[in-house]
């Protein structure tokens, strides 16, 4: 087996891997707040959830041919099988740290961070394709905005039309329809999370000459689909215990406005084949609905931790990843 064909194995590979690791570090995305309310039991949250992410990573693309255009041209990109072999290591590397502490970090920037810094690392600034690249920043840097206010506006709405409601009622009720809440959750999240390793695996086919469109092939679609949702199955209890409750005290009501508010902002930017953070938009959309109801509700700090997390996830993915692919090339 030749080096190039041994490489792009080992890219398939390293990508499927951390499509599923984003399926469990990411799985309390979609269903924190569901199981923090008791919605669903966490065995059946995370059933749905694996199903919901399974269907969505099927339905679209665009997303996909984000990541394997706008950041480097994978056309003319040198060593390309190692420079997104090292993204890849270094995106898995700094996920499954911040899984480990139960950070809600985020994949995506992890992801695009370390692609730019890898090919950085190989061909110089020059490389990157600026107007793509500052296009996924910009969707990266304003959707938890977005979220925040979109989860306040949503809280908002639902104290005025619900203020009058029975009390016990409108719980019940909430926690009913946090299950399809939870469903619509876990389904945008597939529809923009499971694309990127479809985009990177067809940026690599690219640099090793084996694909010649940016269009995804059907296998690669099918496969990260089934590692995003095997991913999902096993669950990320330290960050739902995060996002599902260090945040806030999540009752119901807040959990299906967060739920409707984060799911809203997610599929608009699948949409516009924009990658977001699904991670920072759900947890911001939790503090906007926490800020709605009683503004001290919210603890801060833990909403410090995270913003710290956000800011500094893809310069040190980049880093990381500009290390691993100078090492990668002395034994490569």
């Amino acid at each position: 087996m030749d080096t190039v064909l041994t490489l792009t194995v080992l890219i398939v590979i390293f990508a499927l891997a951390f499509d599923f690791i984003n399926g469990f570090h990411d799985t309390a995305n979609a269903i924190a707040t569901s199981v923090s309310t008791r919605a669903l039991t966490p065995r059946q949250a995370i059933i749905l959830a694996a199903t919901m992410n399974l269907l969505g990573a099927l339905t679209f693309t665009g997303v996909a041919k984000t990541i394997t255009k706008d950041i480097v041209d994978p056309f003319t990109l040198e060593n390309g099988s190692i420079v997104i072999l090292a993204a890849l290591t270094a995106a898995i590397v700094w996920n499954l740290l911040t899984w480990y502490y139960g950070i809600p970090s985020s994949s995506s920037h992890a992801l695009i961070g370390s692609i730019a810094g890898a090919a950085v690392s190989a061909a110089g600034f020059d490389i990157l394709n600026y107007k793509g690249f500052l296009k996924i920043l910009e969707s990266l840097i304003i959707s938890p905005f977005l979220a925040l206010a979109v989860g306040f506006v949503m809280m908002t709405l639902f104290r005025s039309l619900f203020k009058n409601a029975n009390l016990s009622r409108t719980t019940k009720g909430f926690r009913m329809f946090q299950v399809v809440t939870a469903a619509l959750q876990a389904y945008t999240h597939g529809t923009n999370d499971a694309q990127k390793a479809m985009g990177i695996i067809t940026m690599a086919l690219i640099a090793a000459n084996y694909h010649t469109s940016t269009d995804i092939p059907e296998w690669v679609r099918l496969s990260a689909a089934i590692a995003m949702g095997l991913g999902t199955s096993v669950g990320g209890w330290k960050i739902i215990k995060t996002v599902g409750g260090k945040i806030m005290k999540i009752r119901p009501v807040n959990g299906a406005a967060a739920d409707l508010s984060s799911a809203l902002i997610i599929f608009t930017a699948t949409t516009f084949h924009l990658p977001v953070s699904t991670t920072h938009v759900i947890s911001s959309a939790i503090m906007g609905v926490g800020a709605a109801q009683r503004v001290k509700g919210v603890k801060w700090g833990v909403a410090q931790r995270i913003v710290l997390t956000w800011i500094i996830t893809l310069p040190v993915s980049a880093l990381i990843a500009g290390f691993v692919y100078q090492v990668f090339k002395l034994f490569i």
